[in-house]
C-alpha cells in the first residue's frame, strides 16, 4: 500500500513549481527533493535547498524522514541538516515536549503538507524551542545580520540547480488551474448531450404547464356557460 501511496504523490508533486523532486536510484522511498522559496519577504527567498526524504515501509502510518543535504544557518535545523519540526515527530501527544497530537504527524498528512510546513517553518523560524541555538539568539537580537548570513546560504544552495533549470516566479508556481489542463472537448460533449435529449427538464416543464392551463380555460369556460343557462330558467 506505502508503494502506491508514494508513488500518487511522486507524481502529483512532479507537476509543482514550488519544489523539485526525484526518485533516488529508482527507489520509491527514497526521495531527492528540493524546495524553492519563493516569498520574497523571506530571508531565505531564491534558494534552491534540497533534501533527502526517507519514507518507511509503513507510511503513511509513520513519517518521512527529512534532511537537506547543505548546512542552513536557521534556528529549527541541526548542524547535520534534520529539521525539528513537529509535523515529522510520531503520531500522538508528547508529554515531554507539549506537543499535542494534531501538531504532529498522522495518517492523514502527505508529503505536500510536510514540504509547505518546512518552507513555512523557513520563512517564520520557532525560536522558543531551537535545534541551532546560535542562529535562534541570532535571529532574535539582529535580524539584519541573521538575512546576511541567510543570503549566504541562499548562494551557496543555487550551485545545486540542475544544468538549464529555470527558476519559477510565485505567481507562476502557485497557479492552480493550468491552461494544459483545460479540456474544451469535455463542454462539446455535454453541449451534443443537450442537443440530443432535444431541450431541457424544464422545457418539457414549461409544455406541460400550457397544457394544464388550456384545460383550466375549458373548464371554466364551461362553468361560465351553465350559471347562465341556470339564471335563464330562474328569469322564467
Amino acid at each position: 500500500m506505502a508503494e502506491k501511496i508514494l508513488m500518487g504523490e511522486y507524481k502529483a508533486l512532479s507537476k509543482e513549481g514550488w519544489t523539485n523532486i526525484e526518485l533516488i536510484d529508482d527507489n520509491v522511498f527514497e526521495w531527492s527533493v528540493a524546495l524553492i522559496v519563493l516569498n520574497e519577504e523571506s530571508p531565505y527567498s531564491g534558494g534552491y535547498f534540497k533534501a533527502r526524504m526517507t519514507f518507511p515501509k509503513n507510511y503513511p502510518f509513520s513519517p518521512p524522514d527529512f534532511k537537506f543535504t547543505r548546512p542552513i544557518f536557521h534556528p529549527n535545523v541541526y548542524p547535520d541538516g534534520r529539521l525539528c519540526i513537529s509535523i515529522l515527530h510520531p503520531p500522538g501527544d508528547d508529554e515531554m515536549s507539549g506537543e499535542l497530537a494534531s501538531e504532529r504527524w498522522s495518517p492523514a498528512q502527505r508529503v505536500e503538507s510536510v514540504l509547505i510546513s518546512i518552507l513555512s517553518l523557513l520563512d517564520d523560524a520557532e525560536v522558543s524551542s531551537p535545534a541551532n541555538v546560535d542562529a535562534a539568539v541570532l535571529w532574535r537580537k539582529n535580524k539584519g545580520t541573521f538575512d546576511e548570513r541567510a543570503r549566504k546560504d541562499v548562494a551557496e544552495s543555487k550551485k545545486d540547480l540542475p544544468v538549464g533549470f529555470v527558476m519559477p516566479t510565485q505567481k507562476d508556481a502557485f497557479k492552480t488551474v493550468k491552461e494544459d489542463d483545460f479540456n474544451m472537448d469535455v463542454w462539446g460533449d455535454s453541449d451534443a448531450e443537450v442537443e440530443d435529449f432535444g431541450g431541457s427538464e424544464s422545457d418539457f416543464d414549461m409544455d406541460d404547464m400550457d397544457d394544464d392551463d388550456d384545460d383550466d380555460d375549458d373548464d371554466d369556460d364551461a362553468l361560465d356557460s351553465g350559471s347562465a343557462e341556470e339564471d335563464e330558467e330562474d328569469e322564467k
